[in-house]
């Protein structure tokens, strides 16, 4: 079987490769460049082509023919200006998920298909299964990968059975520590390479200094939410209520626990003082005991909730969390401690349009419910949930309170394999949060 490995010069996908010639298939490596801009990246501008030279490195070690891609401006249309949206409006996306399914897994297959492959490899940690459905075509599933601290099924939460019948993820089933010894054993140049950090093909960014090349930054407040505040809410005491009662919980009662706060009734009051000697006139935020004034921040669009470094708000025993933005308003609500009570939610909610399902003949019609493990965020350990299919949308309804559901995210959710003991579970579907 011919098959093209997307090399990214980096210790992964080198061992996919050399795996696979190893098992006797006609393998070549294509290298896609994905981004040109600098703009906002922490690294030298030429990273890039260290990569591309590395990856080619190792196929020379390998004897296989190497190519190189451009791909950046289908990955500028289909991934960057994406993240660029979702941004302005006040969520946060996650590109390495759009850049599998828009780009390795549709951009890059078609070009590897033109030159004859018949599957795309690359190094990501999970297994693929096929087996044959109730009408004899084949169904793939998606698995987790064996080494549960490296498990990358997350990042390929959007693909479709027909990507997936294209696809092969050889080390699905090693260790990274495995990895790494087949590719010194090897000699392989990406050996003790560090794995890639950042934004898929981009790179670790100053996320402001990046996002500024088309979000224009205007300065605004942080207001620091008080745990006194919860006990006037009228919506998170009506979710309160709710949880007490427990299930079964009708529509309507779904749609208000999955509701975010958006601290809509909260404001910035000042007024005027005099100060000093000669009772200079100067303004200052009035304290009302449920809400205070944090400081000065860069714009609500860059922030994303549960953050919580590069706030730079100090003079708290505790760790300072992003709690909601309000891009309209450009205002940063925050609070104090990892038990706030605005960093939890119990459900979330997830559009129509965004509701993807791995395994159609799976998907659950509008009334129907089913059991299964959630992440809302990659390496996240799996939590217990209920889906719930609404004529209006999906609704994930969680065993246990989660921390910082960040809007623009994906929900991941799994099933497990086998008896209450198995440790295997297979990817269903997906959807960006609301």
């Amino acid at each position: 079987m011919k098959i093209c490995v997307g090399l990214s010069g980096g210790v992964d996908s080198s061992v996919a490769a050399l795996l696979l010639k190893r098992q006797g298939h006609d393998v070549f490596a294509m290298y896609m460049q994905n981004w040109k801009d600098s703009t906002g990246t922490l690294h030298g501008d030429c990273e890039w082509e260290e990569e591309r030279f590395v990856a080619e490195m190792v196929a020379r070690k390998l004897e296989i023919p190497f190519y190189f891609v451009d791909l950046s401006e289908e990955y500028r249309k289909r991934v960057v200006d994406y993240m660029f949206d979702e941004y302005s409006k006040g969520r946060t996306p996650n590109p390495d998920v759009m850049c599998n399914r828009e780009i390795k897994f549709d951009a890059f297959w078609k070009v590897a298909r033109k030159m004859g492959a018949d599957m795309v490899a690359t190094g990501h940690y999970c297994r693929k299964e096929e087996f044959r459905g109730p009408d004899g075509n084949p169904v793939y599933r998606i698995l987790q990968g064996s080494d549960a601290n490296k498990d990358q099924s997350y990042f390929l939460c959007r693909l479709t059975q027909e990507q997936l019948s294209k696809a092969v993820f050889p080390i699905g089933e090693l260790s990274k520590q495995e990895v790494r010894r087949l590719a010194r054993e090897a000699d392989l140049p990406s050996a003790d390479k560090k794995d890639s950090q950042g934004i898929c093909f981009v790179g670790k960014v100053d996320l402001p200094t990046f996002l500024q090349q088309k979000l224009s930054s205007v300065e605004g407040d942080a207001v620091e939410i008080l745990p006194v505040y919860y006990k006037g809410s009228e919506l998170f005491q009506k979710q309160k209520a709710l949880l007490s009662k427990g299930a079964p919980f009708t529509s309507d009662e779904l749609s208000l626990l999955a509701t975010p706060l958006d601290y809509a009734d909260v404001s910035l009051e000042t007024e005027s003082y005099r100060s000093g000697r000669h009772h200079t006139k100067k303004t200052r935020f009035v304290e009302n005991g449920l809400w205070k004034h944090a400081g000065r921040r860069e714009g609500a669009q860059f922030f994303t909730v549960g953050q919580r470094k590069g706030l730079g708000i100090g003079g708290h025993k505790e760790p300072v969390f992003v709690l909601s933005t309000d891009v309209e308003r450009n205002l940063v609500f925050v609070g104090e401690g990892y038990r706030h009570p605005g960093l939890y939610r119990s459900a979330l909610y997830i559009r129509p349009e965004e509701i993807h399902w791995i395994r159609p003949d799976l998907a659950l019609s509008a009334g129907g419910s089913l059991p299964v493990s959630v992440r809302i965020r990659y390496r996240q350990p799996l939590q217990k949930a209920c889906l719930y299919m609404q004529e209006d949308g999906m609704y994930i309804l969680f065993d246990q309170q989660q921390r910082g559901i960040t809007p623009g995210q994906f929900a991941v959710w799994y099933s497990r394999l086998g008896d209450a003991g198995s440790q295997e579970y297979e990817m269903l579907g997906s959807g960006a949060i609301y």
